[in-house]
């Protein structure tokens, strides 16, 4: 995706803000030698907006990694108003004199850095912070961002709707790939991953989920308190907020991983069977993807087809309405590869849905459906699916290579990127091939890598072997290869 247009240009500041001046005519030849450095007298350079993303320029910033985020929320869904104190904690990577932060829409109140106010300004998605002082190289250090509003959906390219999204009782905020910077300020970048914690406050009568575990619920005054902690590294884009009313259920797996479940009422019936396959689901692909990297899973099912899409939020999968099995394995399957194994870019999205889609294959050939072989034939046949259009689509554009933003999530990235992955099950055999799945689960757990690490790897592990042409047909190549 590109990077969107600003909605709305703001340059309003904080009360203590110093206005953007022309310095002082006795300064003119200091500043020509050294530069104006405002009121903090702060050195180094701005951190930079934007980590240039091959197909979101304007995501992440440069200068800081986060390795934290406290976030307190204050959600009322009868106004739809959301107050929010976000903390981050972060390392700064190069010498600063000012960074920024994400933050789309909503009215930011204060700003501190290290516990004293800090100036600010916005332009668009971007919120520039000026810290009192300089923040040297290998810093640590703690911004507080205090805001409010109305948070907002925004709409991909694709045309999809993502960010803080309104339901029938409540909201959902799904992330990927921009949306979390609608509901809290950060380092909206998947290459920029940190552990959580969330306390969400909502009207009595009402639950909050999120990521994680649940390590706190309170009631007072008429509001609850739902306070949720990430210990394991995550990327923004798979954190997730779910307000509703909603029958909730705790089990664990045969091993005692902790199953978390959240049910829309309305979707309660018509969920149990599949969700009752969750345990069955995790001890199958701990079976084909190594350890489990998390601390519990479970999904969250809402009442909202509107949205018409599931993601692979960390933990607990959302599922906008009752999901079938194979939709349940792909998002699962995500918990390995695109959530522990996380894209370095959007560039490497075929790294997650390849992946994902391939378990679906893998879950239907050890479960008396198709075989893998079978199913990547049909696709290349051209008589997989019965709309004609839709097995032409496959062959648009190389799944490492999306043309544009709003491909990214076209059946070239899912079931080309799958085919890939069957190619060097073909080339290796299964033996080899699983020792790869699980070892490049392994080898990025909770990290983040790209496609030439992916190669790399893949090459490695099979050292006798040429994938030349699978990576030059199949994974980068125009069009449809001359043969299977």
């Amino acid at each position: 995706m590109v990077s969107r247009p600003p909605r709305i240009i703001d340059v309003s500041r904080s009360a203590s803000a110093v206005p953007a001046a022309v310095c002082a005519a006795s300064l003119l030849l200091a500043l020509a030698l050294t530069g104006c450095t405002g009121a903090s007298g702060a050195s180094g350079a701005p951190g930079g907006s934007g980590l240039r993303d091959p197909y979101f320029p304007k995501a992440g910033n440069g200068g800081y990694d986060v390795t934290h985020y406290e976030l307190r929320l204050r959600y009322d869904p009868g106004r739809n108003r959301l107050t929010g104190k976000a903390a981050l904690t972060a390392r700064a990577t190069r010498d600063l004199s000012a960074f920024d932060l994400d933050l789309k829409g909503l009215d930011v109140e204060r700003v501190g850095v290290e516990g004293r106010r800090a100036r600010w300004n916005r332009t668009g998605q971007e919120l520039t912070v000026r810290p009192h002082g300089s923040l040297d190289k290998g810093e640590t250090f703690r911004v507080t961002v205090r805001y409010s509003g109305t948070p907002k959906a925004i709409t991909d390219p694709d045309g999809s709707q993502e960010g803080w999204l309104r339901t029938r009782d409540g909201a959902l905020a799904l992330g990927e790939p921009l949306g979390s910077m609608t509901w809290f300020p950060g380092n909206h970048h998947p290459s920029d991953k940190a552990s959580y914690d969330i306390a969400v406050t909502v009207p009595e009568g009402l639950q909050a989920v999120s990521n994680g575990e649940l390590t706190g619920q309170a009631t007072s005054r008429g509001r609850t308190t739902f306070t949720w902690h990430t210990a394991e590294p995550m990327a923004s884009y798979v954190a997730t907020v779910a307000v509703g009313r909603y029958d909730i259920r705790r089990t664990s797996t045969g091993d005692g991983l902790p199953v978390y479940v959240a049910v829309d009422p309305a979707r309660a019936e018509e969920s149990r069977a599949v969700l009752a396959k969750i345990p069955e689901v995790m001890e199958w692909a701990e079976n084909n993807f190594g350890p489990y990297p998390f601390s519990s899973t479970g999904a969250i099912v809402d009442d909202a087809d509107g949205i018409g899409y599931a993601l692979e939020t960390q933990n607990r999968p959302v599922f906008p309405g009752t999901p079938d099995t194979e939709t349940l394995v792909h998002e699962l399957a995500h918990q390995w590869y695109g959530d522990s194994v996380t894209p370095k870019t959007w560039r490497d999205m075929w790294l997650n849905e390849g992946f994902a889609t391939y378990a679906e294959w893998l879950w239907q050939e050890d479960h008396g459906g198709d075989t893998t072989d079978e199913i990547f034939k049909a696709l290349y046949r051209g008589d997989y699916y019965d709309d004609p259009e839709e097995n032409r689509a496959i062959w648009a554009f190389p799944p490492a290579r999306p043309d544009k933003a709003a491909h990214l999530s076209d059946s070239p990235v899912y079931d080309r990127g799958a085919m890939v992955l069957h190619k060097i099950r073909q080339k290796v055999g299964d033996d080899t091939f699983y020792d790869i799945v699980q070892g490049w689960a392994a080898a990025h757990r909770h990290g983040n890598a790209d496609t030439a690490e992916f190669t790399a790897y893949v090459e490695k592990k099979a050292p006798d072997k040429n994938f030349g042409r699978i990576w030059k047909d199949w994974l980068y190549g125009n069009g449809k290869p001359d043969r299977p």
